[in-house]
């Protein structure tokens, strides 16, 4: 799979990535079986074999199960950690986290941070994470105090580089200016069901700030694919019957399937976005990377986003 360089770093990945986050098969540790957590290390094995380099996860799937099958994985195939970029992230707290009456939340603190990225350490099995990012906005955050944190891990030798995750661009622009190291990259929401980012100035800020945007669920929880799907509330109101049929025209056309067109679409912007694909059955991981080699006119990307949109262009 061809690569493409994370934001200003010197590191590069595949042009698209893989997400841990359902490889323990449900988001209760209490419900994880040796059988799922099988399925979840093939479908990483799968992943890495047909070229991807990226593996994200979060100390929040799973409770750390996610991050525990990619570190059985790691210890299983010879030389795999040296050939991948690993992601994790941290900054969310579940309810009854310390006490049985805590809300969940968000913690920026700088004391939560070392701690939750020192506990992903030892559930992968690693000395160092490749990037570690802020799973989301903590609404009492100090970006100093995010600094402190970041200066720390990153001299200790267990962060390489640090990025954000569903953060508003002006936030991105608060953390920033306070940190001596640049955030290489973005995880924020992005595929023909939602749009916000093309409008809302994130993708323009990766472009000025040369921060690589990374679309999680890049095919609206299944529903834009070709498989099943498993929606989180905030997309239950999507509505992608209004813009399949333009989808599929375009992938009969290309002689492709409907997913390798909607994962295409998003790779030819020229934030250069990097899709993370989040199945867990090998042959939708397989049939994902070929979206890396499909390349779509101007006219088949704005015939999408105009059936998307529902209505023309302004």
């Amino acid at each position: 799979m061809q690569t493409i360089p994370l934001g200003v770093s010197l590191l590069r990945t595949s042009r698209l990535a893989y997400g841990c986050w359902r490889v323990a098969g449900t988001w209760n540790p209490g419900e994880v079986t040796d059988a799922s957590r099988e399925a979840g290390r093939r479908a990483i094995i799968a992943a890495y074999e047909a070229g991807y380099t990226l593996f994200d996860t979060a100390d929040i799937y799973c409770h750390g199960e996610s991050e525990r099958i990619l570190g059985e994985v790691l210890k299983q195939v010879s030389g795999m950690r040296d050939r991948i970029i690993v992601l994790t992230k941290g900054g969310i707290r579940p309810a009854g986290d310390p006490q049985p009456d805590s809300p969940g939340r968000y913690d920026f603190s700088s004391s939560h941070l070392i701690n939750a990225c020192e506990q992903s350490l030892r559930r992968l099995g690693i000395e160092t994470v490749d990037i570690y990012m802020l799973h989301r906005p903590d609404l009492l955050a100090e970006p100093e105090e995010v600094a402190q944190a970041f200066t720390q891990l990153k001299a200790a030798g267990k962060v390489r580089c640090f990025g954000v995750s569903n953060f508003r661009p002006t936030l991105v622009t608060a953390l920033q200016a306070a940190c001596p190291m640049p955030l290489i990259a973005h995880q924020v929401e992005i595929s023909l069901a939602k749009l916000d980012a093309f409008t809302d100035g994130t993708l323009d800020q990766c472009l000025i700030e040369h921060i690589t945007p990374m679309a999680w669920s890049p095919l609206a929880g299944g529903l834009i694919g070709d498989g099943a799907n498993r929606l989180l509330p905030s997309q239950e109101c999507y509505r992608p019957e209004g813009f399949l049929p333009a989808l599929d025209a375009v992938a009969k056309a290309r002689g492709a399937s409907r997913t390798v067109v909607a994962l295409s679409w998003l790779l030819k912007h020229p934030a250069n976005i990097q899709p993370i694909i989040g199945t867990i059955n090998p042959d939708r991981i397989r049939e994902a990377a070929k979206a890396a080699d499909l390349e779509l006119t101007r006219e088949e990307w704005y015939r999408l986003l105009i059936a998307a949109r529902g209505e023309p262009m302004p």
